[in-house]
């Protein structure tokens, strides 16, 4: 199918800045949309931003601060993160959706892919 490679989580101080980086690859037809989530521990995972070839969408925590793009030639998606706070400590994790090519019968398919996640943390 479809696998996700994130990457350049880490440690940093508040009001750092930190740009996270996704790549898809497999048998890619098309990605109508890339996006960010993280998980906080002991809590639910929540949406941070998200991105189609026309608009963008960011949660309210972090509006102003965080800058998505994407390199629709590359499929990959990068998120800049700045003026970083201690309550951003979460993994972080990237999502494609879109279609993709079946081996066997060369289909289309719906697919919906996570990467594995990456650990942004924000010491004050």
């Amino acid at each position: 199918q479809v696998q996700l490679v994130e990457s350049g989580g880490g440690l940093v101080q508040a009001g750092g800045s930190l740009r996270l980086s996704c790549a898809a690859s497999g048998s890619i037809f098309s990605i109508n949309v890339m996006g960010w989530y993280r998980q906080a521990p002991g809590k639910q995972r929540e949406l941070v931003a998200t991105i189609t070839k026309e608009n963008t969408y960011y949660a309210d925590s972090v509006k102003g601060r965080f800058t998505i793009s994407r390199d629709n030639a590359k499929n990959t998606v990068h998120l800049l993160m700045n003026s970083l706070k201690p309550e951003d400590t979460a993994v972080y994790y990237c999502n494609a959706v879109g279609l993709y090519i079946t081996t066997m019968s060369k289909r289309l398919e719906d697919f919906s892919s996570w990467g594995q996640g990456t650990q942004v943390s924000v010491s004050s």
